[in-house]
């Protein structure tokens, strides 16, 4: 059976979860799988704004995109800081997508109908790309509330104080909380919070249309659980499950 893929917390998840009473969840290739590969559309339509914006051959504005995403947390961030652009046209812009590809994933829905207590999606995208995904797959109704990048003054994770407006919004309790994220670094402030952290990887591989350093960290400590299937991982912690009672 896929779900938990490795434990390095030395607890099973049974233990680990035990009074957890928040669930936080990151959107893209997280609660739906990277194989969806919906982000291609959105890294193609920063690439093709990085072009026009800065009248580059593709090639160029690839390299630029991917060094503000490294530097700064987000490409839409590098862009602000280094060229003053306004995030509100770009974040339209790049969301502008085909959200068709993300399929319904009922069993996702039930696992997360499950869980007891808030949960919520903490992404660095807008909310109107999170309530498509989340409509498409048709999980939306589960959640509590969505934390995107204009709540967090478009300051993404993984800087700390985006985190700090997180928890200040919602009220929960990081010690009684669990962060499930794909990039190993953005779980190294929600690790250092108290929160149990689940890195969410490709199905079959670690490897897939990822750069190198976006995988760095994905085997240390700040990583407590790592899975390559999200429902079924859920589903053993509902009513019923190992983390019930």
């Amino acid at each position: 059976m896929t779900g938990i893929v490795s434990s390095s917390c030395g607890l099973g998840a049974g233990e680990a979860f035990a009074g957890i009473d928040a669930w936080v969840f990151d959107l893209d290739n997280t609660l739906y799988p990277e194989h969806v590969n919906l982000f291609a559309q959105i890294d193609v339509k920063i690439r093709t704004y990085v072009e026009r914006l800065l009248d580059l051959p593709p090639e160029a504005a690839y390299r630029v995109q991917k060094d503000y995403y490294q530097r700064y947390g987000t490409t839409m961030r590098g862009l602000m800081i280094e060229h003053g652009i306004s995030p509100d046209a770009f974040l339209e812009f790049v969301h502008d997508i085909d959200h068709s590809p993300v399929p319904p994933d009922p069993a996702l829905g039930t696992a997360i109908s499950k869980l007891r207590g808030k949960k919520y999606i903490f992404t660095n995208g807008s909310v109107a790309h999170a309530e498509k995904v989340a409509g498409r797959l048709g999980i939306a109704e589960h959640f509590d509330d969505i934390f995107d990048i204009v709540a967090a003054a478009h300051m993404p994770k993984p800087y700390a104080e985006t985190y700090d407006k997180f928890l200040g919004k919602t009220g929960i309790d990081p010690k009684r909380s669990a962060m499930f994220e794909d990039l190993p670094r953005n779980l190294i402030v929600p690790h250092d919070l108290g929160m149990r952290t689940v890195l969410i990887v490709p199905k079959g591989t670690r490897q897939v249309f990822r750069e190198e350093w976006e995988l760095e960290g994905d085997r240390d400590p700040h990583i407590d659980f790592v899975t390559d299937e999200l429902a079924t991982f859920l589903d053993r912690l509902g009513p019923g499950g190992p983390g019930a009672g």
